[in-house]
Protein backbone atom coordinates (compact mmCIF):
# COMPACT_ATOMS: atom_id res chain seq x y z
CA UNK A 1 0.00 0.00 0.00
CA UNK A 2 1.20 3.49 -0.50
CA UNK A 3 2.01 6.12 2.24
CA UNK A 4 -1.39 7.49 3.33
CA UNK A 5 -0.65 11.10 3.07
CA UNK A 6 -1.80 13.00 6.44
CA UNK A 7 -5.42 14.06 6.80
CA UNK A 8 -7.97 16.52 8.24
CA UNK A 9 -8.73 15.69 11.56
CA UNK A 10 -12.50 15.01 11.50
CA UNK A 11 -14.74 13.53 14.28
CA UNK A 12 -17.62 11.20 14.56
CA UNK A 13 -19.20 8.74 12.81
CA UNK A 14 -17.96 9.93 9.57
CA UNK A 15 -14.56 9.87 10.87
CA UNK A 16 -14.59 6.71 11.86
CA UNK A 17 -16.37 5.40 8.24
CA UNK A 18 -14.02 6.87 6.55
CA UNK A 19 -11.42 4.90 8.29
CA UNK A 20 -13.23 2.18 7.82
CA UNK A 21 -13.45 2.53 3.94
CA UNK A 22 -9.57 3.38 3.85
CA UNK A 23 -8.82 -0.24 4.99
CA UNK A 24 -11.05 -2.27 4.01
CA UNK A 25 -10.13 -0.71 0.27
CA UNK A 26 -6.81 -1.32 0.83
CA UNK A 27 -7.39 -4.96 2.22
CA UNK A 28 -10.26 -6.12 -0.67
CA UNK A 29 -7.69 -4.41 -3.31
CA UNK A 30 -4.84 -6.27 -1.95
CA UNK A 31 -2.94 -3.62 -1.03
CA UNK A 32 -2.38 -5.51 2.24
CA UNK A 33 -2.55 -9.01 1.23
CA UNK A 34 -3.07 -11.70 3.39
CA UNK A 35 -1.15 -13.07 6.33
CA UNK A 36 0.22 -9.28 6.00
CA UNK A 37 0.30 -7.45 9.74
CA UNK A 38 -1.12 -4.11 9.49
CA UNK A 39 1.27 -1.51 10.62
CA UNK A 40 0.77 -0.70 14.74
CA UNK A 41 -2.31 1.71 16.02
CA UNK A 42 0.25 4.11 16.80
CA UNK A 43 1.76 4.36 13.59
CA UNK A 44 -1.60 3.91 11.75
CA UNK A 45 -3.39 6.66 13.61
CA UNK A 46 -0.29 9.50 13.35
CA UNK A 47 0.13 8.46 9.30
CA UNK A 48 -4.33 9.18 9.12
CA UNK A 49 -3.76 11.91 12.05
CA UNK A 50 -6.65 10.22 13.89
CA UNK A 51 -7.32 9.38 17.02
CA UNK A 52 -6.49 5.93 18.45
CA UNK A 53 -9.94 4.92 19.22
CA UNK A 54 -11.06 5.56 15.37
CA UNK A 55 -9.03 3.57 14.56
CA UNK A 56 -9.58 0.86 16.70
CA UNK A 57 -13.03 0.72 16.20
CA UNK A 58 -12.00 0.46 12.32
CA UNK A 59 -10.20 -2.99 13.33
CA UNK A 60 -12.87 -4.11 15.27
CA UNK A 61 -15.45 -3.40 12.65
CA UNK A 62 -13.09 -5.09 10.08
CA UNK A 63 -12.57 -8.12 12.46
CA UNK A 64 -16.22 -8.60 12.64
CA UNK A 65 -16.71 -8.93 8.67
CA UNK A 66 -13.45 -11.14 9.02
CA UNK A 67 -11.00 -9.36 6.77
CA UNK A 68 -8.55 -9.00 9.89
CA UNK A 69 -7.86 -10.72 13.54
CA UNK A 70 -5.92 -8.87 16.53
CA UNK A 71 -3.78 -10.89 18.69
CA UNK A 72 -1.80 -9.86 21.64
CA UNK A 73 2.16 -8.71 20.65
CA UNK A 74 1.40 -10.24 16.97
CA UNK A 75 -0.58 -7.66 16.19
CA UNK A 76 -3.63 -7.19 13.02
CA UNK A 77 -3.17 -9.71 11.00
CA UNK A 78 -5.68 -10.13 6.87
CA UNK A 79 -7.01 -12.75 6.86
CA UNK A 80 -7.56 -15.51 3.99
CA UNK A 81 -10.06 -14.42 1.84
CA UNK A 82 -11.94 -17.19 2.41
CA UNK A 83 -12.76 -16.24 6.17
CA UNK A 84 -14.00 -13.17 4.61
CA UNK A 85 -17.64 -12.56 4.64
CA UNK A 86 -17.72 -11.55 0.87
CA UNK A 87 -21.62 -11.09 1.05
CA UNK A 88 -21.36 -8.28 3.32
CA UNK A 89 -22.65 -4.92 1.83
CA UNK A 90 -19.41 -3.08 2.87
CA UNK A 91 -16.96 -5.64 1.90
CA UNK A 92 -18.91 -5.75 -2.00
CA UNK A 93 -18.80 -2.16 -2.10
CA UNK A 94 -15.00 -2.14 -0.98
CA UNK A 95 -14.45 -4.70 -4.08
CA UNK A 96 -15.93 -2.53 -6.46
CA UNK A 97 -14.98 0.64 -5.39
CA UNK A 98 -11.74 -0.57 -7.31
CA UNK A 99 -11.44 -3.32 -10.11
CA UNK A 100 -12.81 -6.09 -8.67
CA UNK A 101 -10.72 -9.53 -9.31
CA UNK A 102 -12.33 -11.38 -11.97
CA UNK A 103 -12.58 -14.63 -9.44
CA UNK A 104 -14.93 -12.46 -7.06
CA UNK A 105 -17.36 -11.23 -9.80
CA UNK A 106 -17.37 -15.09 -11.12
CA UNK A 107 -18.28 -16.10 -7.58
CA UNK A 108 -20.79 -13.83 -7.17
CA UNK A 109 -22.97 -14.69 -10.18
CA UNK A 110 -22.47 -17.94 -9.98
CA UNK A 111 -24.16 -17.58 -6.63
CA UNK A 112 -26.91 -15.44 -8.07
CA UNK A 113 -27.60 -18.20 -10.91
CA UNK A 114 -27.97 -20.81 -7.80
CA UNK A 115 -30.22 -19.16 -5.47
CA UNK A 116 -32.18 -16.50 -8.01
CA UNK A 117 -33.52 -18.53 -10.71
CA UNK A 118 -34.94 -21.12 -7.96
CA UNK A 119 -36.28 -18.25 -5.66
CA UNK A 120 -38.05 -16.73 -9.15
CA UNK A 121 -39.12 -20.68 -9.61
CA UNK A 122 -40.61 -20.70 -5.75
CA UNK A 123 -42.47 -17.27 -5.50
CA UNK A 124 -44.08 -17.93 -8.76
CA UNK A 125 -45.29 -21.01 -6.67
CA UNK A 126 -46.32 -18.95 -3.36
CA UNK A 127 -46.14 -15.07 -4.26
CA UNK A 128 -48.96 -13.30 -2.93
CA UNK A 129 -51.43 -10.40 -4.21
CA UNK A 130 -49.00 -8.17 -2.25
CA UNK A 131 -45.98 -10.05 -3.46
CA UNK A 132 -47.16 -8.93 -7.05
CA UNK A 133 -48.06 -5.30 -6.47
CA UNK A 134 -44.75 -4.87 -4.89
CA UNK A 135 -42.94 -6.75 -8.02
CA UNK A 136 -44.64 -4.71 -10.50
CA UNK A 137 -44.07 -1.09 -8.57
CA UNK A 138 -40.68 -1.71 -8.81
CA UNK A 139 -40.64 -2.99 -12.45
CA UNK A 140 -42.91 0.13 -12.98
CA UNK A 141 -39.93 2.16 -11.10
CA UNK A 142 -37.20 1.21 -12.76
CA UNK A 143 -38.78 1.50 -16.45
CA UNK A 144 -39.67 5.40 -15.26
CA UNK A 145 -36.04 6.37 -13.86
CA UNK A 146 -34.00 4.42 -15.81
CA UNK A 147 -30.84 1.73 -14.38
CA UNK A 148 -28.99 5.00 -14.84
CA UNK A 149 -30.57 7.40 -11.97
CA UNK A 150 -29.95 6.00 -7.88
CA UNK A 151 -34.09 5.52 -8.15
CA UNK A 152 -34.33 3.16 -10.84
CA UNK A 153 -31.07 1.45 -9.13
CA UNK A 154 -33.01 1.17 -5.99
CA UNK A 155 -36.23 0.16 -7.58
CA UNK A 156 -33.92 -3.06 -9.04
CA UNK A 157 -32.93 -3.83 -5.69
CA UNK A 158 -36.70 -3.94 -4.76
CA UNK A 159 -37.41 -6.04 -7.34
CA UNK A 160 -35.27 -8.85 -6.83
CA UNK A 161 -35.83 -8.03 -3.01
CA UNK A 162 -39.64 -8.52 -3.52
CA UNK A 163 -38.81 -12.13 -5.65
CA UNK A 164 -36.46 -13.28 -2.85
CA UNK A 165 -39.32 -12.17 0.09
CA UNK A 166 -41.71 -13.79 -1.82
CA UNK A 167 -40.53 -17.33 -1.97
CA UNK A 168 -41.92 -17.20 2.09
CA UNK A 169 -38.28 -18.73 2.52
CA UNK A 170 -37.16 -16.34 5.44
CA UNK A 171 -33.54 -17.75 4.83
CA UNK A 172 -34.22 -16.37 1.12
CA UNK A 173 -35.78 -13.60 2.73
CA UNK A 174 -32.54 -12.99 4.66
CA UNK A 175 -30.29 -12.51 1.75
CA UNK A 176 -31.99 -9.56 0.41
CA UNK A 177 -29.37 -6.92 1.52
CA UNK A 178 -26.62 -9.35 -0.09
CA UNK A 179 -28.56 -9.93 -3.26
CA UNK A 180 -29.41 -6.37 -3.37
CA UNK A 181 -26.10 -4.65 -2.77
CA UNK A 182 -24.42 -7.21 -5.45
CA UNK A 183 -27.66 -5.69 -7.97
CA UNK A 184 -26.51 -2.15 -7.17
CA UNK A 185 -23.19 -2.49 -7.12
CA UNK A 186 -22.95 -4.51 -10.84
CA UNK A 187 -25.08 -2.56 -12.21
CA UNK A 188 -23.15 1.04 -11.35
CA UNK A 189 -19.72 -0.51 -11.79
CA UNK A 190 -21.31 -1.91 -15.51
CA UNK A 191 -22.22 2.16 -16.26
CA UNK A 192 -19.06 3.81 -14.72
CA UNK A 193 -17.43 4.30 -17.75
CA UNK A 194 -20.31 4.36 -20.33
CA UNK A 195 -24.09 3.86 -20.90
CA UNK A 196 -25.23 0.29 -20.30
CA UNK A 197 -24.84 -1.66 -23.32
CA UNK A 198 -27.96 -2.63 -23.54
CA UNK A 199 -31.62 -1.89 -21.42
CA UNK A 200 -31.76 -4.81 -18.87
CA UNK A 201 -35.25 -3.99 -18.26
CA UNK A 202 -37.23 -6.18 -20.69
CA UNK A 203 -35.60 -9.45 -18.88
CA UNK A 204 -36.55 -7.92 -15.79
CA UNK A 205 -40.47 -8.01 -17.09
CA UNK A 206 -40.05 -11.52 -18.27
CA UNK A 207 -39.46 -12.63 -15.11
CA UNK A 208 -42.30 -10.94 -13.50
CA UNK A 209 -44.92 -11.48 -15.97
CA UNK A 210 -44.07 -15.69 -15.07
CA UNK A 211 -44.09 -15.52 -11.72
CA UNK A 212 -47.43 -13.33 -11.91
CA UNK A 213 -48.80 -16.23 -14.24
CA UNK A 214 -47.40 -19.08 -11.71
CA UNK A 215 -45.10 -20.41 -14.10
CA UNK A 216 -42.40 -21.72 -12.54
CA UNK A 217 -40.40 -23.44 -15.19
CA UNK A 218 -40.70 -19.97 -16.91
CA UNK A 219 -39.48 -18.11 -14.14
CA UNK A 220 -36.76 -19.93 -13.19
CA UNK A 221 -35.17 -19.63 -17.32
CA UNK A 222 -36.34 -16.06 -17.37
CA UNK A 223 -34.32 -15.37 -14.30
CA UNK A 224 -31.34 -17.27 -15.42
CA UNK A 225 -31.24 -15.89 -18.38
CA UNK A 226 -31.31 -12.27 -16.71
CA UNK A 227 -28.54 -13.41 -14.57
CA UNK A 228 -26.57 -14.74 -18.02
CA UNK A 229 -27.09 -11.62 -19.29
CA UNK A 230 -25.93 -9.56 -16.53
CA UNK A 231 -22.45 -11.79 -16.22
CA UNK A 232 -22.01 -11.25 -19.90
CA UNK A 233 -22.42 -7.14 -19.35
CA UNK A 234 -20.10 -7.34 -16.54
CA UNK A 235 -17.57 -9.26 -18.48
CA UNK A 236 -17.67 -6.27 -20.82
CA UNK A 237 -17.04 -3.42 -18.40
CA UNK A 238 -13.97 -4.76 -17.34
CA UNK A 239 -12.03 -4.85 -20.29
Amino acid sequence: MEPISRQPRDTGRRLRGAVIHRLGVAIVSADYAPGDILPSEAEFSEALDVSRTAYRDAIRTLAAKGLVESRPRTGTRVQPRHRWNLLDPDVLGWAFSVDPDMALVRGLFELRSLVEPGAAAMAAERRSDDDVAAMRAALTAMALHGLHTAAGQAADRDFHDAILNATGNDYLSFLTTSIGAAVTLTTQFKQRLRALPRDPIPDHRRVFDAIAMGDPVAASTAMRTLVDLALDDTRQAMI
